[in-house]
């Protein structure tokens, strides 16, 4: 995989598992690599951070300007609509890289799927949907989209799959409202959801990047380990 396609990094030799961490409407797979040092990970996980490009595409509520998105979004902040063929394909997308992590030797249990704001909304849906338990779902700043479709759609597989989901109290991009709707609607379908709010913008504070480390050294401990066979 090469810079055109996502960038990578990896925090010990022969990785036991892979963190796949999408980005927000508008940035890039660069946009979150910082936080790999910034996390402080233990050295004994051995993580393969992946970090996508979004295709480039026209974005109805940005006036049609042409961006890295995961998805077409219309509607007003209060009522932001993704476009299900755009969050399909994102989901497509995603898949593929799981099973490029597999190919490498990764088992989907040494996988956890990350994203901040739309980023989020594509690691919820498509982490949810996957066929084989993930390690883990992070989602950042973000909601649930195409909500409709998830009881139909959701995979067995993933029903106990840890969920970490944040937000920020101030958030005027996506508010909080939604994303406490989006919350309450996983628990309400039995996920079990870890919760936190900080008080800020649309962004990622120092407090939640600690508290993102204790969950991912928590969800990666082991199943990084069981990932390539490690005891």
């Amino acid at each position: 995989m090469n810079d055109a396609e996502a960038i990578e990094l990896e925090t010990g030799p022969e990785p036991r598992a892979t963190v796949i961490w999408l980005h927000g409407l508008g940035a890039d797979g660069y946009d979150f690599v910082p936080v790999v040092e910034e996390l402080g990970l233990p050295e004994r996980l051995h993580l393969r951070f992946v970090f996508p490009h979004a295709p480039m595409q026209a974005v109805t509520i940005n006036q049609g300007m042409v961006m890295r998105a995961w998805y077409d979004i219309t509607g007003d902040v209060r009522d932001r609509v993704g476009d299900e063929r755009g969050v399909r394909a994102s989901q497509a997308r995603i898949e593929a890289l799981i099973d490029a992590e597999k190919a490498r030797g990764i088992s989907a249990g040494a996988v956890v799927l990350a994203g901040f704001s739309q980023g989020g909304a594509i690691a919820l849906h498509t982490g949810l949907r996957h066929r084989e338990r993930l390690a883990g779902i992070l989602a950042l700043s973000t909601y649930l989209p195409l909500p409709h479709t998830l009881a139909p759609e959701a995979a067995a597989a993933n029903r106990d799959a840890p969920v970490f989901m944040a937000h920020g109290t101030y958030d005027s991009m996506i508010p909080l409202a939604r994303a406490l709707e989006s919350r309450d609607a996983l628990r309400a379908a039995g996920y079990a959801v870890e919760w936190r709010e900080y008080p800020m913008a649309h962004a990622v504070c120092a407090e939640e990047i600690m508290d993102v480390a204790t969950w991912l050294a928590a969800v990666l401990g082991d199943n990084g380990a069981r990932g390539r066979g490690v005891t």
